[in-house]
């Protein structure tokens, strides 16, 4: 059944698509956005040097001559910060003690050290270290003393926080096509909530980093049950808006949050106010429908006419009274729906027939590319150097220009080329950090524009691709292999701490990888959504064009004449005929144009 047909009677984007859209969908961007990096603000480390308790009265109001008199300097002069000198700070403090304000200030330690001997022996902080209190008040790394030889810990947060989205990738893939998009949604951002806000009153690492993982369960799932609400809710024309919206909205949220950030810098206070207030979501509990979409797919046909009803008298449509009729037989007239009520689809059926397994691979080889880049590079933010927290307010407004761009682009231009442009631009500035050290920065704008604009396309790309009995399903499953690159990434950006540019050489590299392999996939824009494995099995890639342009490349072999596609080929349209033979009902894959038979499902 092709629900997008039903879905012009009743409107495909009126009032009642943009109302839900704008009041619901774009603010449920917000959760994910927050969550997703606030915590590198929780457990920033800033910049710390090793105490000395002798040196401790000293220290609030000559900080800079307790360095001097305490701490070394590495090659490129600045304080190191997990080492100290082993001197006799007991006769420091005596002389210090005789000594007027006006003088300390002066000399800055310099007689001081010069009563020591010249090679001070240099070991390990032996009590603890002094932070730095400029921009955080408060951190993780401060309250559990995170820094030096514990410093890998912040990285292996991140790693658990990325093991979390991989595993809560795959048990949402179940949940959004089991459960539907509504109740999955609001499951896991009530888990989100619950377990961000009760991190606040952790009081251990441990127990901090048990309920990171449980944030990190829900983030990446919380994004993708709204966007494919969305998409599914309109016409194959409005798909681009979509998408287009639900960027923006999450861009917006990667602002915010470093608004958020700015205002508030301690940790536990931070935790709470990037949670509590997305309680104000479940207000929409009651507006925010199920997707008819989902319901007609897996039969349930008295939902989906009531929520169809409602949008038809929203969008100020009048409907038949013999609507209802004609959709239960559309829906009897299509075995797949029939049957799929009581089936069960897993993962091996993303991969049961030829087109279907090559393009679950390919689009989630592209996906992991994009969200290891994506991840990686706002990650990377802090490591630019300046103001942290203006740096990620920067890795985030940059993104907003490119989807000026990407609307008109997408309706004009399609999905793949300009999934391709992106990925190819945004590999090439990564890379080209190694040769230009100087236009760091402006590179790695560049870079974060190529990555946000591919990182838009391809969701669209695949909802369009999967088939609605498997798409939440589908996309989970890629989303779920590309959460490898968020677990792998920061030991990546750790071990960049010597060489700034490998983190950006290395995520250059996949983007390029990744944006060669898009040109492997179809077209999709202006084309109906799949609704059943047979129908997205029917759609070839994009250099597999059809089956009769093998047969006319076979007539125009005699001789050494170039071969020629048929410009009919490349328009060639797959569809599903019924066997009517006396055995067992089949599904066979013709081509419109050849009428020869491809497959029988």
């Amino acid at each position: 059944m092709d629900f997008d047909e039903v879905l012009k009677e009743v409107g495909s984007f009126g009032l009642y698509q943009k109302v839900i859209i704008c009041s619901v969908l774009l603010p449920a961007a917000l959760p994910c956005a927050f969550h997703a990096y606030s915590q590198l603000f929780i457990a920033a480390t800033p910049k710390h040097w090793c105490r000395v308790p002798e040196l401790e009265p000293w220290t609030q109001d000559y900080e800079q001559l307790v360095k001097n008199l305490s701490i070394p300097r590495n090659r490129h002069g600045a304080y190191a910060e997990c080492s100290m000198y082993a001197r006799n700070y007991s006769d420091i403090v005596r002389y210090l003690e005789y000594r007027p304000p006006f003088d300390l200030i002066r000399q800055e330690a310099e007689d001081l050290l010069k009563l020591q001997p010249e090679s001070a022996r240099i070991v390990p902080c032996q009590h603890g270290w002094h932070y730095d209190k400029s921009i955080y008040s408060s951190t993780v790394v401060q309250e559990w003393n995170l820094v030096c030889d514990r410093s890998y810990l912040v990285t292996l947060a991140l790693v658990i926080f990325g093991v979390g989205g991989l595993l809560g990738n795959y048990v949402f893939g179940y949940l959004v096509d089991m459960w539907g998009r509504r109740p999955s949604f609001y499951a896991y951002l009530l888990l989100e909530i619950a377990a961000c806000a009760a991190s606040a009153f952790a009081w251990n690492f441990s127990v901090w980093l048990a309920l990171r993982f449980v944030v990190g369960l829900t983030v990446p799932a919380i994004l993708a049950s709204p966007y494919v609400l969305a998409i599914e809710l309109v016409g194959p024309d409005r798909r681009v808006f979509c998408t287009i919206v639900s960027n923006i909205a999450y861009s917006l949220g990667l602002v915010v949050l470093a608004g958020v950030i700015y205002i508030v810098r301690d940790w536990r206070e931070l935790s709470l106010a990037v949670s509590m207030p997305l309680l104000m979501l479940f207000s929409c509990f009651f507006l925010l429908p199920e997707s008819p979409r989902w319901l007609m797919a897996v039969g349930q046909t008295k939902r989906a006419t009531k929520i169809l009803k409602v949008m038809a008298r929203v969008n100020g449509v009048r409907i038949t009274k013999d609507f209802v009729e004609r959709l239960q037989h559309r829906l009897v007239t299509t075995k797949a729906a029939e049957t799929s009520a009581t089936t069960h689809y897993g993962i091996l059926d993303l991969f049961r027939g030829t087109n279907m397994r090559r393009k679950t691979l390919i689009i989630t080889l592209i996906w992991f590319a994009n969200t290891s880049v994506y991840v990686g590079l706002s990650y990377y933010a802090p490591a630019l150097g300046g103001d942290e927290i203006w740096n990620f307010f920067l890795a985030g407004a940059v993104e907003l220009p490119t989807y000026l761009l990407l609307w008109p682009g997408l309706s004009y231009f399609g999905r793949r080329w300009i999934l391709f442009i992106s990925m190819l631009v945004g590999g090439v500035a990564c890379v080209a950090t190694f040769l230009f050290p100087k236009i760091t920065l402006l590179l790695y704008c560049v870079g974060k524009m190529g990555i946000s604009s591919s990182f838009v396309v391809l969701p669209l790309l695949a909802s369009e691709l999967y088939p609605t009995v498997v798409r939440g399903l589908g996309m989970s499953f890629s989303s779920v292999v590309a959460m490898i690159g968020p677990i792998v990434i920061p030991i990546i950006n750790h071990m960049g701490q010597q060489m700034l540019a490998l983190p950006l050489i290395v995520m250059g590299a996949l983007l390029i990888v990744g944006g060669f392999a898009s040109l492997l996939l179809p077209e999709t824009r202006n084309r109906n959504l799949p609704q059943t494995l047979e129908e997205g099995e029917a759609v070839p890639l994009s250099i597999l064009l059809c089956c009769c342009v093998e047969s006319a490349n076979k007539k125009s072999r005699p001789g050494n004449r170039p071969r020629v596609i048929p410009e009919a080929a490349a328009a060639a349209v797959y569809h599903r005929v019924e066997s009517r033979s006396s055995g067992p009902a089949s599904c066979k894959v013709v081509c419109s144009i050849c009428k020869k038979e491809m497959r029988t499902l």
